[in-house]
Order: structure tokens, then sequence, then C-alpha cells
């Protein structure tokens, strides 16, 4: 019996302690600094928007590119971002992606002309593809222990999800008192802190296994589709739905999207392996994270107009307007992974809140030209934070629980192309209907400042009711497909020693 036990024993896969256990704390702040920069680099951008069209003089047609250059870069190569940090390492992949995004921040904050901040734009996404990956797969594995793994997901979800606030009120403010080069410039402050920590704390991991390649098929074809998808949505923020400049690229997006699911069925080291793609707990994290990303949108765009248009807040002041929003789902984020799910699972806690979401949308649609901030707005606004925190930091945690190792970059690549092309989609569709919302509303009416001041607050109200639907949808889908009970762990999880 005595031999048979240590038979066994001595068989057992033995891991190397976690290198990154002992400063686990320290390394969450520096990947929480990265994530944040990444993440309110397109609210930020679009607060000096305006400073920026005067400064540089490009029309306001040409001012979506601005936005969509990132977008497209972004989205297009997070798949392939994601592949790289598991073959290069991710710390060096986190190092290249500060450095780059930090390079291309200077040169949009010194851009001459407005092809220069386009060009610097997209160079932003290509290092931000490879930087955000990395981000979340060194959380994935540096916090291994099921407790103190969902408290670091409750942060990083409140990061992801204020982020967007925490830009408006930092580019209202740089854009304020300094100006419209500051948004791009202040990455510069952020990736260089976010480098030192990652110098200091972090050390390189990447596949142990065989000599793996690129699968240069999967990689083009997944590209091309994402690219595709991207700027098909990006198109029908000004063309008709029914122009081929729009159908004609989401067509082309599902085809290639399809071609590239075909590759990776058959190829023997896949971009993306099906096995990651298959689990229903983690397709249900992704399609909530994709949900999110389209309402996260709404709230701070729309909810932006009216405040400062209706309200006439400054850009400061409408920055500082969604701090209790950001309080309510930093702590609802942690509260939901480190407390709630630990107890209930993911599946009621997912579900319950997008619900809680869809309520304070509900509550938002109830906006007129005699609304406050206090009294219509504050509530509702806490409301849709709570419920974004509970949804957005278990459905991160649980798009990224159990994989393997070396799967780590390529899952966490997924979440975030899941909340890119949520974004987008978001940018387009309700974009569409707010336009049409107001074309609806000012039929039979003489436009009078009184009458296109109700019509957009019209516009902004219709689309707050399109937003709870699809909380709504997402409360549905989550309670369907992510599992009951603990999430599984990593099955390669090095032990961790104190």
């Amino acid at each position: 019996m005595t031999t048979q036990v240590r038979t066994h024993a001595a068989s057992a896969p033995i891991h190397a302690p976690d290198p990154h256990h002992a400063k686990r704390w320290l390394i969450l702040g520096v990947l929480g600094i990265a994530q944040l920069m990444v993440v309110l680099d397109g609210s930020i951008v679009n607060i000096a928007l305006p400073s920026a069209q005067a400064g540089l003089g490009f029309s306001t047609e040409d001012r979506q590119w601005i936005v969509t250059a990132y977008a497209l870069a972004f989205g297009a190569l997070l798949p392939l971002g994601g592949r790289i940090g598991d073959l290069i390492g991710r710390k060096t992949a986190l190092m290249i992606g500060l450095i780059g995004f930090a390079l291309a921040s200077a040169l949009g904050g010194a851009a001459e002309s407005f092809e220069m901040l386009v060009v610097a734009r997209a160079v932003q996404g290509v290092f931000g593809a490879l930087l955000a990956p990395a981000v979340l797969s060194l959380l994935t594995t540096t916090f291994t222990d099921g407790k103190e793994r969902a408290k670091a997901f409750g942060i990083y979800g409140a990061i992801v999800g204020a982020g967007g606030a925490i830009g408006l009120l930092l580019g209202g403010t740089l854009t304020e008192y300094l100006n419209w080069r500051w948004c791009m410039y202040v990455n510069i402050f952020f990736a260089a802190a976010a480098a030192v920590g990652a110098a200091m704390w972090l050390r390189n991991q990447r596949h142990d296994g065989p000599r793996q390649k690129i699968d240069i098929p999967g990689t083009i074809t997944v590209s091309a589709g994402l690219f595709s998808l991207v700027y098909g949505f990006a198109n029908a923020e000004t063309h008709d739905w029914s122009d081929v400049v729009v159908w004609g690229w989401l067509a082309a997006a599902v085809v290639l999207l399809a071609a590239f699911v075909a590759i990776q069925a058959r190829v023997a080291q896949p971009l993306i392996p099906l096995r990651v793609l298959g689990d229903r707990t983690r397709a249900g994290a992704l399609l909530s994270v994709l949900i999110l990303g389209i309402g996260m949108f709404a709230v701070f765009l729309f909810l932006t107009y009216f405040v400062q248009q209706n309200l006439g807040f400054s850009p400061v002041r409408s920055g500082v307007a969604f701090l209790p929003m950001i309080g309510g789902l930093a702590v609802a984020a942690t509260i939901a992974n480190s407390v709630l799910v630990p107890r209930f699972g993911t599946r009621p806690v997912v579900p319950s809140g997008f619900l809680v979401a869809v309520a304070g949308m509900l509550w938002l649609t109830q906006l007129d030209a005699g609304s406050t901030y206090l009294a219509d707005v504050l509530g509702p606004l806490v409301i849709v934070g709570i419920g974004i925190g509970m949804a957005m930091a278990p459905s991160m945690n649980a798009g990224t629980a159990g994989v393997a190792a070396d799967d780590a970059s390529v899952a966490s690549a997924l979440v975030n192309t899941a909340q890119q092309v949520g974004g987008s989609i978001g940018t387009a569709v309700l974009s569409t209907i707010a336009a049409s919302a107001i074309t609806d509303y000012l039929v039979g009416k003489n436009p009078t400042g009184e009458v296109m001041a109700a019509a957009a607050i019209n516009s902004y109200t219709t689309t707050f009711a399109w937003v709870a639907a699809f909380f709504a949808a997402g409360a549905v889908i989550s309670a369907l497909l992510l599992r009951s009970g603990a999430l599984p762990t990593n099955p390669d999880a090095p032990t961790a020693h104190m």
C-alpha cells in the first residue's frame, strides 16, 4: 500500500511555485493602470474631438474616423494579440504594448494634420490589441486561489466598467484647463507607471510545450472578418442600412468568420482553439460582455449629451456627474465577485445584474425637458452602475475561468473582443436609432428651438428603452447559458506558496 501511494505521488505532476504570488496585489495595481489606460482612451478622445476638430480643421464627416481607426485596429487584431502573448510571453507582450501605446499617444498629441492623428489612433489600436489580452491573461494566471481571484476580477471589472466615465472626467478636465493634445499625452504617464511596475514585479511566462507557429490562414480570416464587422457597423453611422457599404461589409464579415471557424477545426495549431469557444459558460460570458459593451456606450454617450446640451453642464461637471455611477459599479463589482458569486455562482448573479440595469434604463426613459440631475438622473445612474457591476465582473471572470495556461491569452482576447465588438455595434445601432427617433418626432412639427430640444430628449429616451431591451435579452441569455455552481479553476495552475 505504501509503495503504491509513493509511486502515485511520484507520477503526479509537480507545478513550480507561482513567481507572481508574493507580489500579486502589486501586480494587480500595475495591470489595473494598464487596463484603465486602454479603456478610458475611447471616452477621453470623444471629449477632445470638438477641440481637435477646431485645431486641425477636419470636417464633421471625417471626425468619426478618429474613433473608428482605433476600433478597427484594436478589434481586428485582438485574437492575434492574444496568441502572440502566449508565444512570446505575457510580460514581453505587456511591455511592448505599453511602450508602443505610449509612442503612438505621443504621435497623436503632436499631430499637425487629420491624417497624422488617424494614423496615431490606428497604431494605438495595434498596440492595444497586444496589451489588453496580456493584462487579462496575467490577471488570470496570477490569481489562482478562488476567493482572491474573485476579488481581483471584481476590481478589474470595476476598472473596465468605470473607465469610460473616468475618461469623460479626465478628458473634460484636460480639455478645459490645458488642451485636447493632453488627452493623448496623458497615456504616456499611465504607460510609464505600468511599465516600471511590470519591469519590477513580473516574470515572463509563455508556452513551454513544443514550438508553436502562428496560424496564418486563421489570422487572416479572423482579422479580416472582425475588420469587416467593425467597419460595416461604423459605416452605418453615416449611411443607410440598405447601402452596400454597410450590408456588404457585414455580409463579408459573416463569410470570413464562418471560414475562420472551419479553419480552426482543421489546423493542428489553431489561433483560437475551438475548445476555448465550445464551453457553454464561456459562451454565455462572452455574449454578456458583448451586450454590456452595447449598453455602456449608450449610457456614456447619450447621457453625456443630455447633461451637456439640456442641463448645461460643462465637460468637467459632466464627468463629475458620472462619479456616483462609478461608485455604484465599483462596489457592486467587488461584492458580486467576492461575496455573491462564491456563494451562489454566476448563473443567478449575472442575470440579476442585467435586470437591475434594466430598471435603471427604464427609469431614464422618463427624462423630459423639466428633468434635473438630482431628481431624475442621479438615481437611475447609480442603479445602472450597480447592475453593470454585478454583471460585468462575474462575466469577465467566467470568460477566462477554467482555461489551460497556454490558452489564457486567447480567452482574454476573446473577452476583450466581445467588449470591443459590443461597443462598435452599440455605436452604429444606437446612433441610428437615435437619429430615426429625431426624424420621426419632427414629422409635422415646426422645428423651433424648444421642439428641437424635445426631439433630442426623445432620441435619448428611445435609445435608453432599446438598451433596456438589450439588457433584458442579456438576462435571458446568461440565465440559459451560464452553469450553476462554482467556476472551474485553471487546470494548469501552479501551487501557490506564501
